[in-house]
């Protein structure tokens, strides 16, 4: 069985995540989103919420399993026998780090990092950017599915 891992924080999950996972579920019998845990950074989702939503997002997919990490991915990766990461570039500036990365996880552990170029569509699309854009009012609906729209609405309009 071929299996990958698409890592991530997903604060929220975007179109652009989705087009990333999407892809590697066509390449691999079994794609695992890894959520990661960061103690040190509050998000505006909890990684249940998280985890939640992109179950919701990628159960069309049918080989999609979504579960929290935190610490090292290639820990992750060895525990369910995942040979490859499936990373997106968006930029110059992201290959830079991430080369940085899988060179360091296949010299710790010998997993290979696939990048995949991301749609020009979704080619400047960041959580964050979503997570602003959205909190002063401005339009996100074209740039996550619709059930994260909803519940980013919402989560907006408590806090």
């Amino acid at each position: 069985m071929r299996r990958a891992v698409c890592p991530g924080s997903f604060d929220p999950i975007t179109n652009g995540h989705l087009d990333i996972i999407s892809r590697a579920s066509r390449l691999y019998d079994e794609v695992y989103v890894a959520v990661m845990i960061n103690q040190a950074k509050k998000g505006l989702f909890e990684i249940e919420e998280r985890i939640d939503l992109i179950r919701r997002v990628t159960a069309e997919y049918g080989n999609v399993r979504v579960e929290a990490f935190h610490g090292l991915l290639v820990d992750f990766c060895k525990q369910r026998d995942i040979p490859a990461i499936v990373k997106g570039l968006r930029a110059v500036s992201d290959f830079d780090y991430e080369l940085q990365m899988a060179q360091m996880n296949n010299g710790l552990s010998g997993v290979e990092t696939l990048f995949i170029p991301t749609n020009p569509t979704y080619s400047f699309l960041s959580s964050s950017l979503v997570k602003e854009v959205a909190t002063w009012g401005g339009d996100v609906s074209h740039l996550v599915p619709a059930e994260v729209l909803q519940v980013l609405n919402e989560r907006l309009r408590k806090d």
